[in-house]
C-alpha cells in the first residue's frame, strides 16, 4: 500500500464516526510490533514521530518506517507530532512524512493562527496535510516543548470556528481536559467528552485528541462518539514495552541474555495487546475495506513471537 495522507485517513474516519490511532512508537521496536498488530488487525494507523524522538532515532530511521510501511496492505500515514516551529514541519516533508502538526497552542491566538496558515499553505502545495492545535493540554510532568503545566484551556466551538476558517487546517486538536503522560494517583482529569461535541457542530473537520494514554476507556469512547476522528497514544505503549522489558530483564542471567532479538520479543508482545485494545476502543478493527477494495490480506512475514522459540535462540 502507498503512504497516505493524513487528511485521506481521517476524512474517511470523519464520515463513518470511528478514530483513526495514532501510535508514538519510538523506535524500531515499537514501531515493528505496532505495525505487526495493525496488520492482523487490519487497523489503519498513524505512524507519529515527535521532533526530539526524530532527534534520537536520526533522520534514517524515516527509511526504516517507510520502507516497513510500503510491504503492507494498510492505509499508514506518516506524522511528524507537535512539531513546534515551521522548520520542523518542512523538514519532516522533505523526509517524507505525509502529515505534520504545528503546535502553537502555547502562542498568543493571532501568533498560532499566522504560523499555522504559512505550514498549510507550504504543506498543501506538495500535497501534505495539516493538523494543528487550539487551546491548552495538560501535561502530568514536563510537556512537548520543555514546559511543566498543569492547567487546561479548554476549546470553545467559537475559536475552533474562526481558527479553521482562517487557517484552512486539514484537522484540529482540541482540549476536553485529557493531559500529555500519566497522571499522579492524586490527579483526577476533569474530561468535558461534550465540548467534542460542541466543536464538531461548528467545523467540518476531523477533531484530535492528544493526551489519550492513562484515561477511562468509556471517556475516550465517548469522546469518539462525539466527533473525534484521532486518538494520539503514546504512554501506554511505552509503559507496557518498558514493563515488559523490565519483567524479563530483572528475571534473566545478565550474561545470557544480551542478544536484542532475545530482549525485545516479550516486551513487543506487552506493546501489542495495548495496541490491540487501542485499535478496538477506536472502532478502527477491519476499517480497511473502507479506503479500497482489496484482495486477502497481506500475511505478516515474521511474527514476534517466533523470536520466542528455539529457532533463534542459537
Amino acid at each position: 500500500m502507498v503512504l497516505v495522507t493524513g487528511k485521506r485517513l481521517l476524512d474517511v474516519a470523519h464520515k463513518n464516526h470511528f478514530a483513526i490511532p495514532a501510535y508514538n512508537a519510538g523506535s524500531g521496536q515499537l514501531f515493528t510490533a505496532t505495525l505487526e498488530k495493525c496488520i492482523e488487525d487490519q487497523t489503519p494507523f498513524i505512524m507519529a514521530i515527535h521532533p526530539t524522538e526524530l532527534a534520537f532515532l536520526r533522520d534514517n530511521f524515516v527509511g526504516q518506517v517507510l520502507q516497513g510501511i510500503s510491504k503492507t496492505d494498510l492505509p499508514i500515514a506518516l506524522h511528524l507530532d507537535h512539531g513546534a516551529t515551521y522548520e520542523d514541519c518542512i523538514h519532516a516533508i522533505h523526509l517524507g512524512f505525509t502529515s505534520v502538526m504545528i503546535d502553537c497552542s502555547m502562542k498568543p491566538y493571532d501568533e498560532n493562527v499566522a504560523i499555522t496558515k504559512k505550514v498549510v499553505e507550504a504543506a498543501h502545495a506538495t500535497g501534505i496535510s495539516v493538523e494543528a492545535e487550539i487551546g491548552t493540554i495538560a501535561n502530568t510532568g514536563y510537556d512537548v516543548n520543555g514546559h511543566l503545566t498543569n492547567d487546561v484551556h479548554y476549546t470553545t466551538p467559537e475559536m475552533a470556528k474562526d481558527f479553521v476558517e482562517k487557517t484552512n487546517v486539514d484537522s484540529l486538536a482540541i482540549a476536553i481536559g485529557t493531559a500529555h503522560g500519566l497522571y499522579p494517583k492524586d490527579v483526577q482529569p476533569k474530561l468535558k467528552p461534550e465540548i467534542a461535541k460542541q466543536v464538531s457542530e461548528a467545523v467540518d473537520v476531523p477533531l484530535v485528541l492528544h493526551g489519550a494514554s492513562n484515561n477511562p476507556d468509556d471517556k475516550i469512547q465517548e469522546a469518539i462518539d462525539n466527533g473525534i476522528n484521532k486518538i494520539n497514544i503514546s504512554s501506554d505503549i511505552k509503559i507496557a514495552f518498558a514493563t515488559g522489558l523490565r519483567h524479563l530483564l530483572d528475571n534473566s542471567d545478565p550474561n545470557e541474555m544480551r542478544e536484542p532479538k532475545l530482549m525485545f520479543p516479550e516486551a513487543m508482545i506487552e506493546e501489542q495487546k495495548v495496541v490491540h485494545h487501542k485499535n478496538e476502543l477506536c472502532k478502527a478493527v477491519n476499517t480497511t475495506h473502507l479506503y479500497f477494495e482489496h484482495e486477502e490480506p497481506v500475511e505478516v512475514p515474521y511474527k514476534v513471537e517466533n523470536f520466542q522459540t528455539e529457532t533463534f535462540k542459537a
